[in-house]
């Protein structure tokens, strides 16, 4: 729970979060794995990434982006500097020029995040 709240990357029980999911995943699609980060939710499924973006103070409001992993065409990641405190992961669309941006507070895993997606990507 602290590792959430300062912005680390914290591995979601899949088999729960599956149950959470019911109306957004569809019929045999499962969860492999997921993580929080603060509020927000990157799910990977056996067919495609599904971003979480919680909105607002309360956290009720929710932005999903469902993303197939044949239309990523490829991803970048930027970590931390000694001046930069932000990790940043970019993931790019085919068809569309601007990527989907997330933003990572120092000491998030956005190696393993990235290496998770890396093998979904290329299976």
């Amino acid at each position: 729970m602290l590792q959430g709240l300062f912005g680390n990357a914290t591995e979601v029980n899949a088999k729960e979060l599956q149950k959470d999911l019911e109306a957004t995943i569809v019929d045999g699609e499962t969860v492999g794995k997921s993580f929080r980060i603060l509020r927000d939710l990157f799910i990977f499924t056996d067919k495609r990434l599904i971003l979480i973006d919680k909105q607002g103070f309360t956290g009720k409001k929710a932005e999903y982006h469902s993303i197939p992993y044949k239309s990523i065409s490829h991803f970048s990641v930027e970590t931390t500097g000694t001046f930069d405190m932000d990790a940043e992961m970019k993931i790019y669309i085919s068809g569309n020029p601007t990527p989907i941006q997330r933003e990572f507070k120092r000491g998030t895993d956005i190696v393993g995040v990235q290496k998770v997606l890396a093998s979904f990507i290329l299976k």
